[in-house]
């Protein structure tokens, strides 16, 4: 939006500071732990203060900041415990999607998820782990949409969000994008033969194999 078209007070000026906001913690520009200012953030984004709270408390309900009594609000940190509950509960939505997905998707969407795989091998293949990490979140995001079970997606989009500074951790880790390559492409292969039991079982086996790597 242009500078001079940008409302620094009311409902749009919330949802700038939220959106500004949410980006920059999932993008990991703001670090765990980094102390949020409401009076710098309000300057930053160009809004009121008001704007600027009323955007932490929608990320509070969110799990991306945590309000301090007394000291404000700050980069809520995931800790390895948390992320690893926060997994546990992924395998079971993740591989409910899964199993809808090899049921619902058309074939040009399975088409899709074929490509991203290759695309998966090529960055792998090119050692490109950050390339890896953003196809791999691709991936499990088509699966979501295709699966057309939009309860699960929206669960999942909040329990997703939390993880992003360990799921780049675990990207960059040596050799974990070649191990769970494999585990991606076993994914695609059973959503592809449409066989929504071994779908489930493929994100299952994923998912318990980040917990291990969580763990490590």
């Amino acid at each position: 939006m242009p500078k001079e078209a940008r409302p620094s007070t009311g409902e749009q000026a919330r949802q700038h500071a939220l959106t500004q906001l949410r980006q920059a913690i999932l993008r990991g520009d703001m670090a765990p732990a980094q102390r949020l200012v409401e009076n710098e953030l309000a300057e930053q984004f160009e809004v009121t203060r008001a704007s600027v709270r009323a955007a932490l408390i929608e990320l509070e309900s969110e799990g991306l900041v945590e309000r301090i009594r007394n000291r404000g609000s700050r980069v809520r940190v995931v800790t390895v415990e948390e992320a690893v509950a926060i997994t546990e509960c992924r395998m079971v939505l993740e591989g409910l999607c899964a199993g809808k997905a090899a049921v619902e998707a058309t074939d040009e969407q399975l088409d899709q998820l074929t490509a991203l795989g290759e695309a998966m091998s090529k960055a792998v293949a090119d050692g490109e782990p950050v390339t890896y990490s953003d196809l791999n979140h691709e991936l499990h995001a088509h699966i979501r949409q295709f699966s057309g079970q939009q309860v699960a997606v929206g669960l999942l989009e909040r329990l997703n969000a939390q993880l992003v500074r360990h799921r780049f951790q675990l990207a960059l880790r040596p050799g974990r994008p070649q191990k769970s390559l494999n585990e991606h492409l076993a994914m695609i292969d059973a959503i592809r033969a449409r066989d929504p039991q071994a779908a489930e079982e493929a994100v299952r086996s994923h998912l318990a194999g980040v917990i291990d790597a969580l763990r490590e």
